[in-house]
């Protein structure tokens, strides 16, 4: 997986010390890597109430101490939603399940409290509504919406990853409403996972398809090399910490956004300790629970 992006964003901490020990300093950001990480159990609930001490963080296959964790499910959340409008988007009712699910974030944000900032996409990125806490002035966003031209999904992605990354709340994601279908982008999913993950941008994707065969092509795993980067949008999403769902009806795409939204403010946020070497580092979370699943950021670079 490659990628230029060296950045870990994380919480300000304090190291413990006794009274005798020289002064306390502030670790900086840069010297942290923060984590979001959804947990489940085995009947795909989220789990709370869980401690530091339920999880266990490998940096590149060793232990890393867990430095904070922070699960406040009122806290602020930052979220980048992504419409695809190219020219595929106009097969049957794409379009129109897009705007249903771009309405029913909307009604899932708090007013002044969460921020939303609109993207959309063909063959380049174009930024709709600059991020805003001003939920209800962004009502109706869409309603110009006119699929035309290619898709450029995966570079599209990689942009919004880097401006949502100068967001400062604690959980952030890029929602993108699509067909799933990219036919023009420079950048790989393997490549634009890297980059969402090494700055703990989760990416969930909501596929607007038209048919039980074009969900089925979406969801089923792929077998392929172990070392190949033909990764697909399912794999962009699982890489970042995020899910892929498909929705081919307005009820299954009004579940769909709610599980999302539900599932990021569920999120727990760890912090540990960069590594200082200059390269792409592999991160397992775990709990110590046998039932239970955890979705988190694949990696991060360090130095």
């Amino acid at each position: 997986m490659t990628s230029t992006l060296a950045i870990g964003l994380g919480v300000v901490c304090l190291r413990a010390q006794a009274p005798d020990q020289p002064r306390a300093t502030f670790r900086s950001a840069a010297d942290l890597v923060s984590i979001q990480a959804s947990v489940r159990d085995k009947h795909g609930r989220p789990l709370e109430g869980l401690k530091a001490s339920d999880f266990e963080v490998r940096d590149n296959g060793q232990p890393s101490s867990i430095l904070s964790l922070r699960s406040d499910r009122w806290s602020p959340v930052s979220v980048a939603i992504l419409v695809d409008m190219s020219g595929s988007m106009r097969v049957g009712a794409k379009i129109a399940l897009a705007r249903q699910a771009y309405d029913s974030i909307l009604a899932q944000l708090r007013d002044g409290d969460d921020e939303l900032g609109v993207f959309t996409f063909d063959n380049r990125l174009h930024e709709r509504k600059a991020f805003t806490s001003n939920i209800s002035g962004l009502k109706g966003a869409l309603d110009d919406f006119k699929a035309f031209g290619a898709t450029s999904l995966y570079d599209a992605t990689e942009a919004t990853a880097r401006r949502l990354a100068e967001r400062t709340a604690a959980h952030k994601a890029i929602i993108i409403l699509t067909d799933g279908i990219d036919t023009s982008s420079r950048l790989s999913a393997a490549e634009v996972s890297g980059v969402a993950s090494s700055i703990d941008v989760p990416v969930f994707i909501v596929a607007t398809v038209a048919s039980t065969a074009d969900r089925t092509f979406l969801t089923e795993p792929v077998e392929r090399p172990v070392a190949t980067e033909a990764a697909d949008l399912r794999d962009l999403a699982e890489w970042t910490g995020g899910r892929l769902v498909t929705a081919t009806t307005p009820t299954e795409t009004t579940l769909a956004t709610g599980n999302v939204l539900s599932e990021l403010r569920q999120q727990y946020v760890l912090a540990i300790e960069a590594a200082n070497t200059r390269e792409w580092r592999r991160l397992e979370v775990r709990v110590k629970r046998s039932s239970a699943s955890v979705k988190a950021r694949s990696g991060y670079f360090g130095g």
